[in-house]
């Protein structure tokens, strides 16, 4: 076995069994688990123990687990339910994304930082995340169901907007164009329109035909899903939009529910690995410096986000109950914002100080949040037995 086999295998073995020790911990301390993975990231990565020092390759791994999340997401929506509720959530996704927006770059200006680097951590830190935010949302009942709907097409939008945003960035720094932003901009309906035709004409045939074989339904949806993300990918979209599109365009499948239930503990192996990476990337030594905006952002975020998002969803229709379960589930930052404080860092648009700020203030937001839900919220990872729902 070569050195870089040995290197991924005793990754894993400080991922998993780590995970297995910490996870164990968590459960009698009443904490959330994605919470134990980062903390074993903080004390196993580069930046700790560095018993596992190659965090890029691990987030790459990572990267899988997300697009497997989405995919998954995908199978329990038609695309005419879809439309439905981006019709709905659309105006609200919007005014949000602005207004967090406007909080956080007034919070940074007002801290010293500039104008361009003010705008680009409120547009960072606007987001909520997919990861988190339907990790911990159960679906067994009719409720969490519509909840799950309400906050998967606000956050497909916010990714649209992140999306386009990261190229907007690239245009900034040099490296892409207005060829990009139109590419953008046409790829999605071409997209969609090629996922259903392939679905229609090749994948349901062939399901159909083979679906006794079910090694070959495994193969052939691991295949249809990862396809159709790297179609997105060359048509200039995500991966993990390409995913969720491939989700939606099966959900009309007869063994759609089948998929669904094989394929949850791969994704949940690459979740944990994704957890594990964002923790073993924060340097504890670069935090001192950065305590006051990072603890000012942080703190306004928790707050602001569910309180807007119960009074948007309020204020188009929604039950006061519901509003207020979808506000406190999207109350934390994104992944994207990760995302874009690498890029703009890498085309120097912003300073190390400012990239730090965001992450650091996502894995806040993430840690908080997920607690809070965990521990006020039903979720299949909850600690309590009354909350626990798969």
């Amino acid at each position: 076995m070569g050195a870089e086999s040995n290197i991924v295998l005793f990754s894993l073995f400080v991922i998993f069994f780590g995970g297995a020790v910490l996870a164990t911990v968590a459960l009698f301390l009443r904490q959330a688990l994605p919470i134990a993975y980062i903390v074993l990231g903080v004390i196993a990565g580069s930046h700790g123990l560095g018993l596992v020092t190659d965090t890029v390759l691990l987030e790459h791994i990572a990267s899988i687990g997300i697009l497997f999340l989405l995919f998954l997401l995908g199978l329990d929506l038609s695309p005419n339910e879809l439309i439905h509720l981006f019709k709905q959530t659309a105006i609200v996704t919007i005014i949000i994304a602005v207004m967090l927006t406007l909080i956080s770059f007034g919070i940074v200006y007002s801290l010293g930082m500039s104008a361009r680097e003010s705008l680009i951590i409120g547009m960072a830190l606007s987001f909520s995340s997919s990861i988190i935010g339907l990790k911990l949302l159960p679906t067994t009942t009719l409720h969490h169901q519509h909840v799950g709907k309400m906050m998967i097409s606000i956050l497909l939008l916010q990714d649209l907007i992140a999306i386009l945003f990261l190229v907007i960035l690239e245009f900034s720094g040099g490296e892409g164009g207005i060829v990009n932003i139109l590419t953008v901009t046409l790829g999605l309906p071409l997209l969609i329109a090629a996922a259903i035709l392939l679905d229609r004409y090749l994948l349901l045939p062939l399901v159909q035909r083979f679906d006794k074989i079910r090694e070959y339904i495994f193969v052939l949806t691991i295949g249809w899903c990862l396809g159709i993300s790297e179609l997105a990918y060359l048509m200039g979209l995500s991966h993990e939009m390409g995913a969720f599109i491939a989700g939606v365009a099966m959900a009309t499948s007869p063994i759609a529910q089948y998929i669904a239930e094989a394929l949850r503990p791969l994704r949940d192996f690459f979740l944990i690995v994704f957890f594990f990476a964002l923790g073993a990337g924060l340097n504890l030594l670069a935090i001192p410096p950065l305590i006051i905006p990072v603890a000012v952002l942080a703190v306004v975020l928790l707050f602001a986000k569910p309180l807007l998002y119960r009074w948007s969803l309020q204020w188009v229709g929604e039950e006061k109950h519901i509003a207020k379960n979808v506000g406190v589930r999207l109350g934390q930052s994104s992944e994207f914002g990760l995302l874009i404080a690498i890029l703009a860092l890498k085309l120097n648009l912003i300073s190390e100080d400012a990239s730090m700020i965001i992450q650091l203030v996502v894995i806040v937001t993430f840690v908080v949040s997920t607690y809070y839900v965990v521990m006020n919220y039903p979720s299949p990872v909850a600690v309590s037995d009354e909350l626990r729902r798969d």
